[in-house]
């Protein structure tokens, strides 16, 4: 997939540091060339002997190596590489990039390099959330500088919310997407994701938990194994990846439509991982509902929703080679998922047991079954990027790749 490729790998400070020595063994066990660049805050969290032997490169700190600037080794580096990948990217290394400093080995190659470049955001949240920082990431994103995450969730400094590293997985998917080869180069996949929003009036609706995070996972993964992927996408909390075409949507009526129109020139495969309201309000008001005097509660009459797993499994000679629908259960999930996929008519469906305490909705991991016509293969509790490059490997093979 990206054998013989390489990247520039620049090491930001960080506690989330630690999370580079894993990408690094994921993208030698893919054949990629990583050469490291370690700025000095980083060196305080990893030492420079475990990243130059993870990588089995040269380790490349200072700016004013006597040997390697006799040849301008700034500028090589800068150029030899396919891809720019800064993770972590702290606050002070994207206030360089998008300013243009230069003043050390890692922001004086940023500027020097003609490649495209990644940046994995990881940093407290308040500094995430900074005006300046969203300023820095609105410039860079104005000079084409591609971003993976971050992620939410508890941090190191015991305060939660936007500013976590993405995973490892998911980064080197994003790479892969970048890169743009595999086995499933010129196959063209759907996948929906996130919820519905249905309203009930203009500032209420009905909806569920999913926070589009499989989804997206999924998305990127394919893209990874370089799929084209139409990703469709209900209004999730986790941002679409990159490399796909982002197509938004609110209802369930909107995702059909959008589906229906992604299907015009063909489809290899359709993966329905969003959680689609069942229901939908019969008639919308056009002014909220208020409360009455008198306590009487609203009659809220419902209708169903179209069923899109199922459309799309029976649209006959413009059915998809592999349909995958997502089944979340919180009862006999095994048994359920299996009548939902005779039910449908999908190939396969994806059954995952979504109680309140196994933390799985809306959550960063996921433990599935997966449930063809040969019968039910449970998987073991992974995070999410984890199980969709499992998924993401099943579906290369069904459709003649080879993940």
């Amino acid at each position: 997939m990206m054998q013989g490729k390489s990247i520039l790998l620049i090491i930001g400070g960080g506690i989330a540091a630690y999370k580079s020595l894993l990408l690094i063994r994921l993208l030698r066990e893919a054949g990629v060339k990583v050469r490291p660049v370690l700025t000095k805050a980083g060196a305080e969290f990893v030492t420079p002997l475990s990243v130059s032997a993870l990588a089995g490169e040269k380790l490349n700190e200072a700016l004013f190596d006597l040997n390697d600037e006799a040849e301008m080794g700034h500028i090589q580096l800068s150029r030899a590489a396919d891809l720019v990948v800064v993770a972590p990217a702290t606050a002070d290394l994207l206030a360089k990039m998008a300013h243009g400093i230069a003043n050390d080995l890692a922001s004086t190659l940023l500027l020097a390099t003609d490649k495209p470049v990644l940046i994995a955001p990881a940093m407290n949240v308040r500094m995430w959330l900074h005006p300046a920082t969203q300023r820095n990431l609105a410039q860079l994103a104005a000079d084409g500088i591609q971003r993976i995450g971050p992620d939410e969730g508890d941090m190191a400094c015991g305060e939660f919310g936007p500013g976590r590293l993405a995973e490892p997985a998911e980064i080197f998917s994003a790479i892969a997407a970048l890169l743009g080869n595999g086995p499933l180069k010129g196959k063209r996949i759907l996948v929906t994701s996130g919820p519905t929003h249905e309203p009930i009036d203009p500032v209420r609706y009905i909806a569920n938990r999913s926070s589009g995070a499989q989804g997206t996972a999924i998305a990127a993964a394919l893209a990874a194994l370089g799929a084209q992927v139409e990703f469709i996408t209900g209004p999730a909390s986790v941002p679409p990846p990159l490399g796909v075409n982002v197509v938004k949507v609110e209802t369930a009526a909107e995702m059909l439509a959008a589906v229906e129109n992604a299907a015009k020139i063909g489809l290899d495969a359709a993966i329905c991982a969003a959680a689609v309201a069942d229901w939908r309000m019969a008639e919308q008001t056009s002014s909220k509902i208020k409360k009455t005097e008198s306590g009487a509660l609203p009659a809220l009459q419902f209708t169903e929703n179209p069923d899109i797993l199922k459309t799309i499994a029976n649209w006959g000679k413009n059915r998809p080679r592999l349909v995958v629908g997502f089944a979340a259960e919180t009862d006999d999930v095994v048994r359920n998922a299996s009548e939902k996929r005779l039910r449908k008519g999908c190939d396969w469906i994806v059954a995952n047991d979504v109680r309140p305490e196994t933390g799985i909705m809306g959550g960063d991991e996921n433990a599935v079954t997966l449930i063809t016509a040969a019968g039910a293969e449970t998987w073991p509790r992974a995070a999410k990027a984890e199980v969709a490059r499992r998924l993401a490997a099943r579906i290369a093979d069904a459709l003649g790749g080879q993940a």
